[in-house]
Protein backbone atom coordinates (compact mmCIF):
# COMPACT_ATOMS: atom_id res chain seq x y z
CA UNK A 1 0.00 0.00 0.00
CA UNK A 2 1.56 3.34 -0.94
CA UNK A 3 2.80 5.88 1.72
CA UNK A 4 0.35 8.97 2.75
CA UNK A 5 3.91 10.94 0.89
CA UNK A 6 3.44 9.67 -2.09
CA UNK A 7 -0.35 9.85 -2.45
CA UNK A 8 0.55 13.70 -1.47
CA UNK A 9 3.66 13.96 -3.81
CA UNK A 10 1.09 11.69 -6.98
CA UNK A 11 -1.84 14.24 -6.24
CA UNK A 12 0.79 17.50 -6.57
CA UNK A 13 2.62 16.29 -9.38
CA UNK A 14 -0.95 15.43 -11.17
CA UNK A 15 -2.34 18.93 -9.82
CA UNK A 16 0.87 20.52 -11.41
CA UNK A 17 0.36 18.89 -14.85
CA UNK A 18 -3.18 19.53 -15.15
CA UNK A 19 -2.37 23.55 -13.96
CA UNK A 20 -0.09 23.79 -17.20
CA UNK A 21 -2.38 22.58 -19.59
CA UNK A 22 -4.64 25.09 -18.29
CA UNK A 23 -2.61 27.68 -18.72
CA UNK A 24 -1.85 26.31 -22.53
CA UNK A 25 -4.92 26.70 -23.16
CA UNK A 26 -5.55 29.85 -21.61
CA UNK A 27 -2.58 31.00 -23.78
CA UNK A 28 -3.46 29.75 -26.92
CA UNK A 29 -7.21 31.20 -26.68
CA UNK A 30 -5.44 34.42 -26.00
CA UNK A 31 -3.38 34.27 -28.75
CA UNK A 32 -6.67 33.79 -31.11
CA UNK A 33 -8.29 36.66 -29.22
CA UNK A 34 -5.65 38.74 -30.42
CA UNK A 35 -5.22 37.35 -33.76
CA UNK A 36 -8.76 38.50 -34.32
CA UNK A 37 -8.54 41.88 -33.01
CA UNK A 38 -5.93 42.28 -35.38
CA UNK A 39 -7.67 40.86 -38.41
CA UNK A 40 -10.25 43.67 -37.50
CA UNK A 41 -8.02 46.16 -36.88
CA UNK A 42 -6.59 45.43 -40.37
CA UNK A 43 -9.91 45.45 -42.21
CA UNK A 44 -10.29 48.48 -41.02
CA UNK A 45 -7.62 50.47 -42.35
CA UNK A 46 -7.72 48.44 -45.71
CA UNK A 47 -10.76 49.49 -45.88
CA UNK A 48 -9.56 53.39 -45.87
CA UNK A 49 -6.91 53.99 -47.70
CA UNK A 50 -6.60 57.99 -45.80
CA UNK A 51 -6.59 55.77 -42.50
CA UNK A 52 -3.91 53.58 -44.08
CA UNK A 53 -1.82 56.33 -45.24
CA UNK A 54 -2.01 58.06 -41.56
CA UNK A 55 -0.87 54.97 -40.20
CA UNK A 56 1.79 54.55 -42.21
CA UNK A 57 3.26 57.98 -41.94
CA UNK A 58 3.01 57.98 -37.82
CA UNK A 59 4.76 54.66 -38.13
CA UNK A 60 7.18 55.68 -40.28
CA UNK A 61 7.57 59.01 -37.68
CA UNK A 62 7.80 56.50 -34.93
CA UNK A 63 10.45 54.43 -36.12
CA UNK A 64 12.41 57.91 -37.23
CA UNK A 65 12.12 59.34 -33.66
CA UNK A 66 13.73 55.75 -31.98
CA UNK A 67 16.59 55.90 -34.38
CA UNK A 68 16.90 59.25 -33.38
CA UNK A 69 16.60 58.27 -29.78
CA UNK A 70 19.59 55.89 -30.48
CA UNK A 71 21.73 58.12 -32.06
CA UNK A 72 20.86 60.70 -28.87
CA UNK A 73 22.15 57.56 -26.96
CA UNK A 74 24.99 57.24 -28.31
CA UNK A 75 25.84 61.10 -28.81
CA UNK A 76 25.46 61.05 -24.55
CA UNK A 77 27.75 57.95 -24.66
CA UNK A 78 30.53 59.63 -26.30
CA UNK A 79 30.28 62.62 -24.42
CA UNK A 80 30.56 60.48 -21.07
CA UNK A 81 33.56 58.74 -22.06
CA UNK A 82 34.94 62.03 -23.45
CA UNK A 83 34.12 63.00 -19.55
CA UNK A 84 35.78 60.46 -18.56
CA UNK A 85 38.84 60.21 -20.06
CA UNK A 86 38.92 64.29 -19.20
CA UNK A 87 38.61 62.96 -15.04
CA UNK A 88 41.24 60.41 -15.39
CA UNK A 89 45.12 61.51 -14.78
CA UNK A 90 46.99 62.16 -18.02
CA UNK A 91 49.06 59.35 -17.61
CA UNK A 92 46.85 56.66 -17.90
CA UNK A 93 44.62 58.71 -20.69
CA UNK A 94 46.47 56.71 -23.52
CA UNK A 95 45.64 53.46 -22.16
CA UNK A 96 42.33 54.38 -20.83
CA UNK A 97 41.72 55.59 -24.38
CA UNK A 98 43.18 52.28 -26.19
CA UNK A 99 40.50 50.15 -23.38
CA UNK A 100 38.12 52.19 -24.70
CA UNK A 101 38.52 51.30 -28.51
CA UNK A 102 39.33 47.86 -27.95
CA UNK A 103 35.74 47.42 -26.11
CA UNK A 104 33.92 49.30 -29.07
CA UNK A 105 35.52 47.19 -31.36
CA UNK A 106 34.59 43.74 -29.70
CA UNK A 107 31.09 45.61 -29.20
CA UNK A 108 30.74 46.76 -32.66
CA UNK A 109 32.19 43.31 -34.18
CA UNK A 110 29.63 41.43 -32.29
CA UNK A 111 26.53 43.36 -33.26
CA UNK A 112 27.60 42.74 -37.33
CA UNK A 113 28.48 39.47 -36.75
CA UNK A 114 24.85 38.87 -35.39
CA UNK A 115 22.92 40.82 -38.36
Amino acid sequence: MPSEDDIINTLLKGTKTMLSSETMLVDAVQDLVRDEIKKHIRQKIEADPELKKEMSDAIRMLMEAKVREGLAVLRLAKGGAKLGLALVPPELRKEMGQELVSMFEKEVSTMLEHD
